[in-house]
């Protein structure tokens, strides 16, 4: 198994590519601390996995706040001696709302997708380093390439905050083996918190542009994560996965 005996912090993990990524890496043999702010939906997700054999808790975690990041991290590391791998999946969607320079949509989106990405690896980094290194995976978009009507403007600066955060850690925590990449997702299945991208048309629209001539799936963008987060990728750091189906090469 590509993860095996690998402890591995996966966030967002209630619903759709969190919960995918956490599914796959307890079948690849890894335990996995499912963590989200929505407790029924990871819990259920956590029991999932051990009705299945894996091995999974689940730990509530709200990315923005740096008292929970300390909290699961040091739970973790008591209960499990370390950590080898860190999925910051969480996001927060940039079509809940019709103005694309709304304040509040825009503060909850620097929140959850970009503070909530450096606080993890902010948590993380000590116990890698202390441990002789780790895989650090952080979920962009191809959102954070290109610039896009109907989303929120918010939601493309903290995608694009996250591409560059991710090369800025590679490059600072090498030495100290520490791996970090990130994975551009594109056209996927509406996340819960959509609203306006959920619209037929505009998707028809989006669509006529991927070369594939489909939407990805989430287990698509969690085989990414686990080739990015195995030791298949030892020699991969600052590195951009794009899963989009091509949407980008056009």
């Amino acid at each position: 198994m590509r993860l095996d005996g690998k402890i591995a912090i996966v966030t967002g993990a209630a619903s759709g590519m969190g919960a995918e990524e956490a599914r796959l890496f307890a079948r690849e043999g890894a335990t996995v601390v499912a963590a989200d702010v929505t407790e029924d939906t990871g819990r259920e997700v956590a029991d999932e996995i051990t009705g299945s054999g894996g091995k999974a808790t689940f730990a509530r975690l709200d990315v923005a706040s740096e008292d929970d990041w300390s909290a699961v991290v040091s739970r973790t590391v008591e209960r499990e001696g370390r950590v080898d791998i860190l999925v910051n999946n969480a996001g927060f969607t940039g079509s809940s709302t019709e103005d694309s320079m709304d304040l509040g949509a825009f503060n909850t989106l620097m929140d959850v997708n970009l503070r909530g990405v450096f606080l993890g690896m902010r948590a993380v980094v000590p116990v890698m380093r202390e441990n002789g290194g780790g895989s650090i995976v952080n979920i962009s978009s191809i959102s954070g390439n290109i610039g896009q009507d109907v989303v929120h403007i918010g939601y493309n600066a903290t995608k694009g905050g996250v591409r560059i955060i991710t090369k800025a850690a590679a490059v600072q925590n090498g030495r100290h083996g520490i791996r970090v990449n990130s994975v551009h997702p594109g056209i996927m299945p509406p996340m819960r918190t959509v609203k306006l991208t959920t619209h037929p048309a505009l998707r028809e629209q989006w669509m006529a542009r991927i070369p594939l001539g489909r939407t990805g799936e989430p287990i698509e963008v969690a085989n990414a994560v686990l080739f990015l987060a195995s030791d298949e990728a030892s020699y991969i750091t600052g590195a951009e996965l794009y899963v989009d189906g091509g949407y980008l090469a056009g």
